[in-house]
């Protein structure tokens, strides 16, 4: 009977033990060059650009222009004059009555305090009343307009051609029309609101693949906030030049993403349950991804590589399945939510490596619907909320 109780407990040790799942993780160095969003064939990888802009502006329009204002303020002078002294004379007036106003309550308080005894003072701690006055305005004439020749660097000095030059597809010719890029922009708009100023630039953009539109876009017609002074305070010049460059280097990561090719060297973070048996699958399914992962090249139309994609695949679709297997309500389960937190941190984790941030935030959904019964520790929270923040930001 003793023998018995031994053996039974015995078996009970060994089954939890075989149940036990042991988690390991591995860090797996890759490149990739990862694949535009509209793939187009190396034959054909050529693009013209059309820029409709009303900027056509040469040095000479520049000191023209410094010229003009320089003229209009001299031919305003005058009247900025009368218009200083305008506003002196307003000073003084408010300036004159709160001197009076302030004669009159020190007077009053004055008169208040004599006719207190010297034990009311003591007792109330009061104190003779004191007159302050405010310093009287003073006239500031402003000083006569000085011509000095505008800084050329910060002058906006461009033209369609010129902006045309600034937009480019990395990996493609300049001179084909397979990839047909048209830009209609209006100049930079500015107001001010609370005392800030902001821009807008409405910018269309159209873009044909082999006759057919790809891309068809509205940017940055809504005003922003450019900086936190009135416009009559900075720099219209040089804030329209960086607002224009700002619309360039969009419409450029428009098109590197729709068709450029971008290179990803990175290193992700892969767990894998190392108990055999059951998870057999599991481990078949590290080997797929953790070798294929490291088989990839950062070449363009390297064959190796749709092999390797494939194979991959075939371990994230073992994962997949997996999923499915588990019993969240059963922590002995040999498909427990051990077993899905460590699946659902790779999909996660593999897909914001791969720059398939889509897939990577389906998976985070997933796994947050389930975030009561997986019962993550410590560092698995801290993780997720690391991953949710680079899969936002």
């Amino acid at each position: 009977m003793k023998l018995n109780f031994i053996l039974s407990v015995f078996l009970s040790f060994t089954a939890t033990i075989i149940q036990a799942q042991r988690i390991d993780a591995e860090n797996i160095s890759f490149q990739i060059l990862k694949e535009p969003v509209n793939p187009v064939e190396a034959q054909n990888r050529n693009y013209s650009v059309t820029v409709n802009s009303p900027y056509n502006i040469t040095k000479e329009d520049a000191i023209k222009e410094a010229k003009a204002k320089h003229q209009q303020l001299v031919d305003n002078y005058d009247k900025s004059v009368e218009d200083a002294k305008l506003q002196h004379a307003e000073k003084l007036k408010d300036y004159d009555a709160d001197v009076k106003k302030l004669n009159e309550k020190y007077r009053t308080e004055s008169e208040q305090y004599n006719k207190m005894k010297t034990v009311e003072k003591i007792a109330m701690n009061a104190m003779p009343p004191v007159l302050r006055l405010p310093s009287r305005p003073q006239l500031n004439i402003p000083q006569k307009p000085i011509y000095s020749e505008p800084d050329l660097r910060n002058a906006l000095i461009v033209d369609n051609k010129v902006l045309a030059s600034q937009i480019n597809i990395d990996g493609y010719s300049r001179g084909g029309n397979y990839i047909d890029i048209s830009v209609n922009m209006e100049r930079t708009n500015f107001q001010d609101n609370a005392g800030k100023s902001f821009a807008s630039q409405p910018t269309k953009l159209v873009v044909k693949q082999g006759g057919v539109v790809k891309i068809d876009k509205n940017l940055f017609s809504d005003f922003e906030e450019i900086a936190s002074s009135p416009t009559n305070e900075i720099n219209l010049s040089a804030h329209e030049k960086n607002y224009l460059q700002k619309v360039i280097a969009r419409i450029n990561d428009i098109l590197a993403e729709n068709y450029g090719f971008s290179k990803i060297i990175s290193t992700v973070k892969l767990e894998s349950v190392k108990n055999k048996g059951e998870y057999d699958d599991l481990e078949k399914a590290n080997i797929y991804v953790t070798t294929n992962l490291k088989k990839m090249q950062a070449k363009p139309d390297y064959a190796p590589n749709k092999t390797a994609f494939e194979n991959l695949n075939k371990g994230v679709d073992i994962w997949k399945a997996t999923l499915k297997k588990i019993d969240y309500n059963d922590k002995k389960a040999i498909f427990n939510g051990k077993i899905a937190t460590y699946l659902y941190l790779n999909l996660i984790r593999l897909n914001l490596a791969l720059g398939n941030k889509t897939e990577a935030e389906k998976y985070l959904n997933e796994m947050q619907e389930h975030l009561v019964d997986l019962k993550l520790s410590y560092d698995q929270n801290y993780e997720l909320k690391a991953l949710e923040q680079k899969l936002y930001n």
